[in-house]
Protein backbone atom coordinates (compact mmCIF):
# COMPACT_ATOMS: atom_id res chain seq x y z
CA UNK A 1 0.00 0.00 0.00
CA UNK A 2 0.81 3.58 -0.50
CA UNK A 3 3.26 5.70 1.85
CA UNK A 4 1.57 9.08 1.48
CA UNK A 5 3.51 11.95 1.48
CA UNK A 6 0.64 14.59 2.28
CA UNK A 7 -1.00 16.28 5.07
CA UNK A 8 -3.96 14.64 6.32
CA UNK A 9 -5.81 17.52 7.30
CA UNK A 10 -5.78 18.87 3.39
CA UNK A 11 -6.97 15.25 2.36
CA UNK A 12 -9.95 15.80 4.42
CA UNK A 13 -9.20 13.11 7.20
CA UNK A 14 -9.50 13.11 11.05
CA UNK A 15 -9.35 10.96 13.94
CA UNK A 16 -12.67 10.05 15.26
CA UNK A 17 -13.17 9.73 18.84
CA UNK A 18 -13.11 6.30 20.44
CA UNK A 19 -16.54 6.49 21.15
CA UNK A 20 -17.18 6.56 17.74
CA UNK A 21 -18.08 3.07 15.76
CA UNK A 22 -15.35 0.33 15.43
CA UNK A 23 -14.67 -2.29 13.08
CA UNK A 24 -11.98 -3.87 15.16
CA UNK A 25 -9.66 -3.93 17.76
CA UNK A 26 -5.75 -4.91 17.52
CA UNK A 27 -3.57 -6.03 20.31
CA UNK A 28 -0.03 -7.64 20.51
CA UNK A 29 0.97 -10.92 22.79
CA UNK A 30 3.31 -10.24 26.22
CA UNK A 31 6.33 -12.30 26.11
CA UNK A 32 9.21 -10.16 26.83
CA UNK A 33 10.82 -11.59 30.44
CA UNK A 34 12.14 -7.96 31.38
CA UNK A 35 8.82 -6.79 31.98
CA UNK A 36 6.04 -9.37 32.32
CA UNK A 37 6.91 -11.81 35.02
CA UNK A 38 7.43 -15.60 34.48
CA UNK A 39 8.26 -14.95 30.46
CA UNK A 40 4.53 -13.14 30.39
CA UNK A 41 2.76 -15.92 31.51
CA UNK A 42 0.02 -14.49 33.84
CA UNK A 43 -0.43 -11.49 31.74
CA UNK A 44 -1.19 -13.87 28.37
CA UNK A 45 -3.94 -14.82 30.80
CA UNK A 46 -4.98 -11.11 31.29
CA UNK A 47 -4.93 -10.23 27.68
CA UNK A 48 -6.80 -12.85 26.69
CA UNK A 49 -9.39 -11.70 28.94
CA UNK A 50 -9.26 -8.47 27.43
CA UNK A 51 -9.43 -9.95 24.13
CA UNK A 52 -12.34 -12.31 24.95
CA UNK A 53 -14.25 -9.43 26.82
CA UNK A 54 -13.83 -7.24 23.70
CA UNK A 55 -14.32 -9.84 21.02
CA UNK A 56 -18.18 -9.78 22.23
CA UNK A 57 -18.66 -6.34 20.99
CA UNK A 58 -16.45 -6.12 18.00
CA UNK A 59 -13.53 -8.49 15.85
CA UNK A 60 -10.07 -8.76 17.88
CA UNK A 61 -6.60 -9.35 16.27
CA UNK A 62 -3.93 -10.47 18.26
CA UNK A 63 -0.16 -9.96 16.73
CA UNK A 64 1.86 -12.61 18.23
CA UNK A 65 5.45 -13.95 17.75
CA UNK A 66 6.31 -16.75 15.76
CA UNK A 67 7.43 -18.22 19.05
CA UNK A 68 4.45 -17.62 20.45
CA UNK A 69 1.54 -17.96 17.85
CA UNK A 70 0.57 -22.03 18.61
CA UNK A 71 0.16 -21.30 22.54
CA UNK A 72 -1.20 -18.09 21.74
CA UNK A 73 -3.60 -19.92 19.34
CA UNK A 74 -4.53 -22.68 21.95
CA UNK A 75 -5.43 -19.79 24.64
CA UNK A 76 -7.42 -17.11 22.69
CA UNK A 77 -10.73 -18.21 21.83
CA UNK A 78 -11.79 -18.84 18.02
CA UNK A 79 -13.07 -15.27 17.05
CA UNK A 80 -10.02 -13.79 18.11
CA UNK A 81 -7.80 -13.40 14.40
CA UNK A 82 -4.31 -14.61 15.05
CA UNK A 83 -1.41 -12.69 13.16
CA UNK A 84 2.24 -13.45 12.99
CA UNK A 85 3.88 -10.18 14.15
CA UNK A 86 7.45 -9.50 15.02
CA UNK A 87 7.25 -6.87 18.24
CA UNK A 88 9.50 -6.13 20.91
CA UNK A 89 6.31 -5.75 23.44
CA UNK A 90 3.01 -5.38 23.66
CA UNK A 91 1.92 -1.71 23.89
CA UNK A 92 -0.34 -1.64 20.71
CA UNK A 93 -2.13 1.97 21.92
CA UNK A 94 1.67 3.14 22.14
CA UNK A 95 3.42 1.40 18.90
CA UNK A 96 0.12 0.62 16.48
CA UNK A 97 -1.32 2.84 13.72
CA UNK A 98 -3.71 5.75 14.62
CA UNK A 99 -6.20 5.10 12.28
CA UNK A 100 -8.23 8.04 10.68
CA UNK A 101 -11.04 8.65 8.42
CA UNK A 102 -12.89 10.53 5.84
CA UNK A 103 -16.63 9.63 4.71
CA UNK A 104 -15.42 6.70 2.76
CA UNK A 105 -11.96 5.46 3.68
CA UNK A 106 -9.86 4.75 6.96
CA UNK A 107 -6.19 5.63 6.46
CA UNK A 108 -3.68 5.03 9.33
CA UNK A 109 -0.85 7.73 10.74
CA UNK A 110 2.39 5.70 11.44
CA UNK A 111 4.18 8.10 13.79
CA UNK A 112 8.13 7.19 14.94
CA UNK A 113 8.36 5.80 18.13
CA UNK A 114 11.34 5.14 20.67
CA UNK A 115 10.41 3.28 23.89
CA UNK A 116 9.28 6.19 25.43
CA UNK A 117 12.32 8.31 25.42
CA UNK A 118 15.05 6.55 23.10
CA UNK A 119 18.13 7.26 24.70
CA UNK A 120 17.44 9.63 27.23
CA UNK A 121 14.76 7.87 29.57
CA UNK A 122 13.50 5.41 27.06
CA UNK A 123 12.29 1.96 28.45
CA UNK A 124 14.14 -0.42 26.43
CA UNK A 125 16.37 -0.71 23.55
CA UNK A 126 16.28 -1.30 20.28
CA UNK A 127 12.92 -0.70 19.95
CA UNK A 128 12.86 -0.97 15.95
CA UNK A 129 10.57 -4.08 15.60
CA UNK A 130 7.34 -2.08 17.45
CA UNK A 131 8.45 0.76 15.00
CA UNK A 132 7.19 -1.32 12.20
CA UNK A 133 3.94 -2.87 13.50
CA UNK A 134 2.09 0.72 12.28
CA UNK A 135 3.32 -0.02 8.74
CA UNK A 136 2.58 -3.62 8.84
CA UNK A 137 -1.31 -3.26 10.34
CA UNK A 138 -1.60 -0.77 7.33
CA UNK A 139 -0.49 -3.71 4.91
CA UNK A 140 -2.69 -6.19 6.56
CA UNK A 141 -5.74 -4.04 6.47
CA UNK A 142 -4.73 -2.71 2.50
CA UNK A 143 -5.20 0.64 3.68
CA UNK A 144 -2.56 4.14 2.72
CA UNK A 145 -0.38 5.39 5.52
CA UNK A 146 1.53 8.61 6.27
CA UNK A 147 4.92 7.57 8.01
CA UNK A 148 6.30 10.36 10.54
CA UNK A 149 9.92 9.38 10.66
CA UNK A 150 10.93 12.57 12.61
CA UNK A 151 7.85 12.93 14.69
CA UNK A 152 8.26 10.63 18.17
CA UNK A 153 4.55 9.78 19.16
CA UNK A 154 2.30 7.16 21.30
CA UNK A 155 -1.07 7.22 20.79
CA UNK A 156 -1.44 7.30 24.75
CA UNK A 157 -0.41 10.13 24.74
CA UNK A 158 -3.24 11.51 23.26
CA UNK A 159 -7.08 11.89 23.47
CA UNK A 160 -9.42 13.66 20.81
CA UNK A 161 -13.09 14.07 20.93
CA UNK A 162 -13.21 13.75 17.00
CA UNK A 163 -14.45 17.21 16.57
CA UNK A 164 -11.43 19.40 16.61
CA UNK A 165 -10.26 18.57 20.19
CA UNK A 166 -7.18 16.93 21.19
CA UNK A 167 -6.25 16.93 25.31
CA UNK A 168 -2.79 16.08 26.28
CA UNK A 169 -0.16 16.12 29.12
CA UNK A 170 2.90 18.51 28.87
CA UNK A 171 5.28 16.20 30.86
CA UNK A 172 4.62 13.80 28.02
CA UNK A 173 4.50 15.53 24.96
CA UNK A 174 7.22 18.28 26.02
CA UNK A 175 9.51 15.68 27.62
CA UNK A 176 13.01 15.62 26.58
CA UNK A 177 13.27 12.33 24.88
CA UNK A 178 10.97 12.60 22.50
CA UNK A 179 10.60 15.76 20.29
CA UNK A 180 13.30 18.14 21.88
CA UNK A 181 14.11 20.15 18.84
CA UNK A 182 10.30 20.95 18.61
CA UNK A 183 8.57 23.88 20.32
CA UNK A 184 5.27 23.33 21.88
CA UNK A 185 3.64 25.44 18.95
CA UNK A 186 5.35 23.07 16.53
CA UNK A 187 4.27 19.96 18.08
CA UNK A 188 0.39 21.98 18.37
CA UNK A 189 0.76 22.69 14.49
CA UNK A 190 1.57 18.45 13.48
CA UNK A 191 -0.69 17.41 15.38
CA UNK A 192 -3.46 19.69 14.04
CA UNK A 193 -2.12 18.74 10.76
CA UNK A 194 -2.28 14.73 11.42
CA UNK A 195 -5.18 14.36 13.52
CA UNK A 196 -7.10 17.23 11.91
CA UNK A 197 -7.66 19.71 15.16
CA UNK A 198 -8.72 23.01 16.08
CA UNK A 199 -7.79 23.02 19.92
CA UNK A 200 -5.55 21.73 22.07
CA UNK A 201 -5.74 21.03 25.67
CA UNK A 202 -3.13 21.03 27.73
CA UNK A 203 -3.09 19.15 31.54
CA UNK A 204 0.43 19.57 33.47
CA UNK A 205 1.02 16.20 34.29
CA UNK A 206 -0.54 12.60 34.14
CA UNK A 207 -1.06 10.15 36.98
CA UNK A 208 1.96 9.65 39.62
CA UNK A 209 5.00 7.63 38.72
CA UNK A 210 3.51 6.76 35.27
CA UNK A 211 7.05 5.80 33.07
CA UNK A 212 5.41 7.00 29.67
CA UNK A 213 6.23 10.36 31.09
CA UNK A 214 2.46 10.51 32.18
CA UNK A 215 0.23 9.47 28.84
CA UNK A 216 -3.15 11.21 29.13
CA UNK A 217 -4.94 7.98 28.62
CA UNK A 218 -4.20 6.99 32.13
CA UNK A 219 -5.68 9.74 33.86
CA UNK A 220 -8.40 10.91 31.43
CA UNK A 221 -10.89 9.84 28.99
CA UNK A 222 -13.21 11.46 26.80
CA UNK A 223 -16.41 10.00 26.93
CA UNK A 224 -18.28 12.22 24.61
CA UNK A 225 -17.68 15.34 22.66
CA UNK A 226 -17.60 17.86 25.55
CA UNK A 227 -17.35 15.56 27.86
CA UNK A 228 -14.69 13.44 29.77
CA UNK A 229 -14.09 11.60 33.10
CA UNK A 230 -10.84 12.43 35.48
CA UNK A 231 -9.09 10.19 37.56
CA UNK A 232 -9.57 11.51 41.14
CA UNK A 233 -8.96 11.36 44.28
CA UNK A 234 -9.50 13.27 48.14
CA UNK A 235 -6.42 12.56 49.73
CA UNK A 236 -4.58 15.57 50.08
CA UNK A 237 -1.39 13.38 51.27
CA UNK A 238 -1.08 12.07 48.07
CA UNK A 239 1.12 13.12 45.99
CA UNK A 240 -1.78 12.31 42.48
CA UNK A 241 -4.01 15.06 44.93
CA UNK A 242 -2.02 18.37 43.17
CA UNK A 243 -1.65 16.63 39.67
CA UNK A 244 -5.58 15.74 39.55
CA UNK A 245 -6.29 19.26 40.71
CA UNK A 246 -4.14 20.58 38.16
CA UNK A 247 -5.94 18.76 35.27
CA UNK A 248 -9.27 19.87 36.78
CA UNK A 249 -8.76 23.12 37.10
CA UNK A 250 -7.33 23.50 33.09
CA UNK A 251 -9.96 21.50 32.25
CA UNK A 252 -12.27 23.50 33.64
CA UNK A 253 -11.34 26.91 32.56
CA UNK A 254 -11.48 25.10 28.63
CA UNK A 255 -13.14 25.93 25.90
CA UNK A 256 -12.99 22.85 23.16
CA UNK A 257 -13.06 23.83 19.29
CA UNK A 258 -16.99 23.91 19.22
CA UNK A 259 -16.66 26.24 21.57
CA UNK A 260 -18.16 24.15 24.53
CA UNK A 261 -17.00 24.12 28.56
CA UNK A 262 -16.12 20.60 29.07
CA UNK A 263 -18.48 18.30 31.51
CA UNK A 264 -16.04 16.35 33.78
CA UNK A 265 -16.95 13.19 35.65
CA UNK A 266 -14.68 11.79 38.60
CA UNK A 267 -13.44 8.51 38.39
CA UNK A 268 -12.10 7.53 42.05
CA UNK A 269 -8.74 5.77 41.74
CA UNK A 270 -7.99 2.56 43.53
CA UNK A 271 -5.76 2.47 46.43
CA UNK A 272 -2.48 2.55 45.93
CA UNK A 273 -1.05 -0.35 44.09
CA UNK A 274 2.70 -1.23 44.88
CA UNK A 275 5.09 -4.13 43.53
CA UNK A 276 5.00 -7.33 45.89
CA UNK A 277 8.39 -9.23 46.54
CA UNK A 278 7.33 -11.84 44.32
CA UNK A 279 6.30 -10.11 41.78
CA UNK A 280 9.82 -8.17 41.26
CA UNK A 281 11.52 -11.58 41.84
CA UNK A 282 9.35 -13.05 38.97
CA UNK A 283 10.74 -10.52 36.30
CA UNK A 284 14.17 -11.25 34.42
CA UNK A 285 16.77 -7.97 35.68
CA UNK A 286 18.10 -6.98 32.14
CA UNK A 287 20.54 -4.51 31.44
CA UNK A 288 18.88 -1.45 29.52
CA UNK A 289 15.36 -2.33 31.28
CA UNK A 290 13.74 -0.64 33.85
CA UNK A 291 14.07 -2.89 36.81
CA UNK A 292 10.46 -3.61 38.65
CA UNK A 293 11.44 -3.23 42.35
CA UNK A 294 9.99 -4.48 45.54
CA UNK A 295 7.31 -1.71 46.54
CA UNK A 296 7.60 0.32 43.89
CA UNK A 297 3.99 2.33 43.27
CA UNK A 298 2.20 1.20 40.15
CA UNK A 299 0.19 3.75 38.07
CA UNK A 300 -3.10 2.11 38.74
CA UNK A 301 -6.18 4.21 37.06
CA UNK A 302 -10.00 3.48 36.23
CA UNK A 303 -9.48 5.80 33.20
CA UNK A 304 -7.06 3.22 31.09
CA UNK A 305 -10.71 1.71 29.65
CA UNK A 306 -11.04 0.44 26.34
CA UNK A 307 -14.65 1.63 25.05
CA UNK A 308 -15.50 -0.63 22.39
CA UNK A 309 -18.91 -1.10 20.14
CA UNK A 310 -21.82 -1.39 22.92
CA UNK A 311 -19.15 -2.14 25.66
CA UNK A 312 -16.84 -0.70 28.15
CA UNK A 313 -14.01 -2.86 29.20
CA UNK A 314 -12.32 -1.16 32.46
CA UNK A 315 -9.67 -2.62 34.95
CA UNK A 316 -10.38 -3.58 38.35
CA UNK A 317 -7.77 -4.17 41.12
CA UNK A 318 -9.42 -5.90 43.90
CA UNK A 319 -10.22 -2.90 45.19
CA UNK A 320 -13.32 -1.55 47.20
CA UNK A 321 -13.21 1.38 44.49
CA UNK A 322 -13.46 -1.21 41.43
CA UNK A 323 -17.55 -1.26 42.04
CA UNK A 324 -17.46 2.40 42.37
CA UNK A 325 -15.93 2.83 39.21
CA UNK A 326 -18.61 0.44 37.18
CA UNK A 327 -21.01 2.04 38.89
CA UNK A 328 -19.68 5.71 37.70
CA UNK A 329 -18.95 4.29 33.80
CA UNK A 330 -22.51 2.84 33.67
CA UNK A 331 -23.89 6.18 34.49
CA UNK A 332 -21.81 7.57 31.51
CA UNK A 333 -22.54 5.19 29.41
CA UNK A 334 -26.20 3.81 30.25
CA UNK A 335 -26.43 2.05 26.66
CA UNK A 336 -23.00 0.21 27.40
CA UNK A 337 -22.39 -3.13 28.65
CA UNK A 338 -19.83 -2.30 31.36
CA UNK A 339 -17.40 -5.57 31.95
CA UNK A 340 -14.61 -5.42 34.66
CA UNK A 341 -11.30 -7.76 33.69
CA UNK A 342 -8.91 -7.98 36.65
CA UNK A 343 -5.86 -6.02 35.65
CA UNK A 344 -2.68 -6.67 38.08
CA UNK A 345 -0.60 -8.34 35.92
CA UNK A 346 -1.04 -5.93 32.87
CA UNK A 347 -0.83 -3.06 35.37
CA UNK A 348 3.03 -4.89 36.41
CA UNK A 349 4.20 -4.32 32.74
CA UNK A 350 3.25 -0.55 32.99
CA UNK A 351 0.17 0.18 31.49
CA UNK A 352 -3.07 -1.37 31.42
CA UNK A 353 -6.26 -2.14 29.32
CA UNK A 354 -6.45 1.41 26.67
CA UNK A 355 -2.54 1.18 26.68
CA UNK A 356 -2.62 -2.81 25.06
CA UNK A 357 -5.50 -2.05 22.60
CA UNK A 358 -5.80 0.09 19.22
CA UNK A 359 -9.29 0.37 17.76
CA UNK A 360 -9.56 0.45 14.17
CA UNK A 361 -12.56 2.94 13.15
CA UNK A 362 -15.42 2.19 11.12
CA UNK A 363 -15.71 4.98 7.98
CA UNK A 364 -19.10 7.14 7.33
CA UNK A 365 -19.72 7.93 11.17
CA UNK A 366 -21.35 11.10 10.50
Amino acid sequence: MKKLETIPQIDGFRMPGEFEQHDGCWMIWPERPDNWRLGGKPAQIAFVEVAKAISEFEPVTMCVSSAQYSNAKNMLPNNVRVVEMTNDDSWMRDVGATFIINDKEVRGVDWAFNAWGGLVDGLYFPWDKDDQIADKMCEIEKINRYRLDDFILEGGSIHVDGEGTLIVTEECLLSKGRNPDLSKEEIENKLKEYLDLEKIIWIPRGIYNDETNGHVDNILHYVAPGKVVLAWTDDESDPQYEICQEAYEVLNKSIDAKGRKIEIIKLTLPANVLITKEESEGVDAIEGTLPREEGDRLAASYANFYIANGGIIVPAFDDPNDKKAIETLQQVFPNHKIVSVYAREILLGGGNIHCITQQQPSVSQK
